[in-house]
């Protein structure tokens, strides 16, 4: 197993189970990927996802592999509000979590007796391309027939006139359907969110907003952080062997096959499987064409009684027909983050140009193909950005900070080895099949992709079915047709 991110962690603790030896080995010296971690003087921060979606996917590996269900082993919290929306103009909607009828309620207090119907009817709509591509695009391996499957956007048809027609892109669907700049934020900062940008995602896109809203937000407790080390400590209980710090540069080949991986040391490891989690040597640009610019902040004083966990403050209004990143603001009420209770964290998130030696420095307003973020200063300078947009909706912020620490996509790739520190989307249907990902199992016999830049593509959840596609082929054969 070549890296210890989400998707490979979830795939060795399923071999592991099957009664294979797995070995992981992992460049950098702690598990997990993207989904990590930064510890200083008491204070602990997620610096990757935040929130939990559709746990049943996580759920099911604990099922799987032992004993003990996840929830005796991380602690979930539903978080309520799922989310608050911050607008320039000091509109704030408070969003309830799991009630579908809170959500439209609040919105049609707010924006109009109208804007609840139009943005549940663009998530009923998204719920049938849920229903239509959930299982080929991410509970089965990818076939052929899926690929095809997938080249057309399956979001309904809208009729305009006497015609039927399909928007172009999620963008021009939100703008003919929701008809409101507030609503149509939301449904843009949910698909930015995941590494794509509306102005070029297809329709189908809009289900990730229903998945969210459908099955409801959840926080570990202890953080993301707390949902690795439980799925790490599975992998050891199932004898997994780690080998932190130690680089696999290719994978070897004998008869044919795949015989093992070469280290970045020059040793071999011989193995009859080999599971990459990862942008696979020598396949070029990894998928996705955003970055992530993440700032935490180390806080005096308890947040406020009423604190909703996440906060989304968007943009103003300008003169671009997309508006640009909106910033997350995620204040978690959780004493395991905080070295005592007179203390607090903040984390906030964005997304930015990725990242290349040698580019121009970063724009100011997050413009360009690619940002060189080692260049002095630019990182530092665009956090400032970052933070005055963000104390907009918690105007306290700047004057309790202590510490704060900076984390921009050279620090991904950095740690994680994805060029550019690029954010995997999820695999999607739409876009002429532009938005799907490798599939799991590689054209050399007994290679097999794992998180998010092989099938279904990026996020925890697709991560979690990597693991469980990889580990179904292997144990079951390529005539394995998925189970969930």
């Amino acid at each position: 197993m070549v890296g210890a991110g989400a998707g490979a962690l979830a795939a060795a603790a399923r071999l592991a189970t099957a009664g294979h030896r797995v070995t992981v080995v992992e460049r950098s010296e702690s598990v997990g990927g993207a989904v990590g971690a930064y510890r200083r003087d008491g204070f602990v921060f997620d610096t990757g996802p935040g929130l939990l979606h559709f746990p049943a996917v996580w759920r099911d590996l604990f099922l799987k592999t032992g004993r003990a269900a996840l929830e005796e082993c991380v602690e979930l919290r539903r978080v309520d509000p799922a989310v608050e929306h911050w607008f320039a103009d000091g509109t704030a909607l408070r969003l309830p979590g799991f009630s579908r009828a809170g959500v439209r309620r609040t919105l049609d207090e707010a924006l109009g007796s109208e804007a609840g119907e139009r943005w549940h009817g663009v998530l009923g709509r998204a719920r049938g391309t849920w229903e239509a591509t959930r299982r080929p695009l991410l509970e089965e391996p990818l076939t052929a027939a899926a690929r095809q499957a997938a080249y057309e956007d399956p979001y309904p048809l809208r009729r305009s006139g006497l015609l039927r027609r399909r928007a172009r892109t999620l963008a021009a669907m939100a703008r003919d359907e929701l008809r409101h700049p507030a609503t149509e934020a939301l449904l843009a900062s949910v698909v930015r969110r995941h590494g794509l940008d509306p102005g070029t995602a297809p329709a189908s896109a809009a289900v990730l907003a229903y998945v969210e809203e459908t099955f409801g937000t959840w926080y570990p407790v202890g953080g993301m952080r707390a949902l690795i080390a439980a799925v790490r400590r599975r992998c050891e209980e199932r004898r997994v062997v780690f080998e932190l710090g130690a680089e696999a540069v290719r994978v070897l080949e004998r008869d044919g096959r795949a015989a093992g991986v070469e280290l970045a040391d020059g040793r071999r490891l011989a193995a009859e499987t080999v599971v990459w989690g990862g942008a696979w040597p020598g396949s070029g640009q990894p998928r996705g064409t955003a970055g992530r610019l993440v700032v935490l902040l180390a806080l005096r004083g308890p947040h406020p009684a009423g604190t909703p966990h996440r906060t989304v403050v968007h943009p103003p209004p300008g003169a671009a027909a997309v508006p640009g990143p909106a910033v997350t603001l995620d204040r978690p009420d959780d004493p395991a983050a905080v070295p005592d209770p007179a203390h607090a964290t903040a984390v906030l998130t964005t997304e930015v140009a990725p990242h290349r030696t040698g580019a121009p420095a970063a724009h100011p307003d997050g413009k360009g193909d690619r940002v060189d973020w080692d260049a002095p200063g630019a990182a530092e300078a665009y956090a400032d950005r970052v933070v005055d947009r963000a104390a907009a909706a918690d105007p306290t912020l700047r004057d309790r900070v202590l510490w704060r620490v900076v984390l921009t996509p050279a620090d991904l790739e950095r740690t994680t080895g994805v060029p550019g520190g690029v954010v995997a989307p999820p695999v999607l249907a739409g876009a002429g099949g532009a938005l799907l990902a490798p599939a799991t199992a590689g054209r050399l016999p007994g290679a097999y992709r794992v998180g998010g830049q092989a099938h279904p593509g990026g996020g925890l959840i697709h991560a979690g079915m990597s693991g469980a596609l990889a580990a179904g082929l292997i144990v079951e054969g390529p005539r394995w047709q998925g189970s969930y």
